[in-house]
C-alpha cells in the first residue's frame, strides 16, 4: 500500500529561505506526494521562486490571520492519508526521506494512525 503524503509549506515573504525547502521536497523519490504551498500574500518574490523550483506544487496565496490560520487552510486542502508540515526554511534530510519513512512504517494491509 502506498499512502498519499500531503506536504504543506507555510510561507510569507520567504524568498530568502524557501528555495532550500522547495528543492528538498521536489527532490523526493516517493511517488505519491501532494505538495501544498500556503502563502500569506507575500510581497517579495516568494511565489516566483515557488513556481520556478516546485512547479508540481498546488499554490494558494491569500492573506491569513497568522501561521495557525495558514496551517488550517493547508489541512483543509490536504488529500493525503498523512500530513507533514515542512515550513519555509526547513528541509527534508535526503531525497529518500519520505520513501524511507513510508517503507519503515507502512507495512502490511493497514496504515498506522501516526507516522
Amino acid at each position: 500500500m502506498q499512502p498519499r503524503i500531503s506536504i504543506i509549506t507555510i510561507c510569507y515573504n520567504a524568498a530568502s529561505t524557501i528555495p532550500r525547502t522547495l528543492r528538498s521536497v521536489s527532490a523526493q523519490t516517493y511517488p505519491n506526494i501532494q505538495y501544498l504551498i500556503i502563502d500569506g500574500a507575500s510581497k517579495d518574490n516568494t511565489l516566483e521562486l515557488v513556481r520556478e523550483l516546485a512547479p508540481e506544487a498546488e499554490v494558494y496565496s491569500e492573506r491569513d490571520k497568522g501561521i495557525y490560520d495558514a496551517m488550517n487552510k493547508g489541512l483543509d486542502r490536504a488529500t493525503g492519508d498523512y500530513v507533514w508540515y515542512v515550513n519555509a526554511g526547513d528541509a527534508l534530510a535526503s531525497p529518500t526521506t519520505v520513501e524511507d519513512l513510508v517503507r519503515a512504517t507502512c507495512t502490511g494491509d493497514s496504515l498506522p494512525d501516526v507516522l
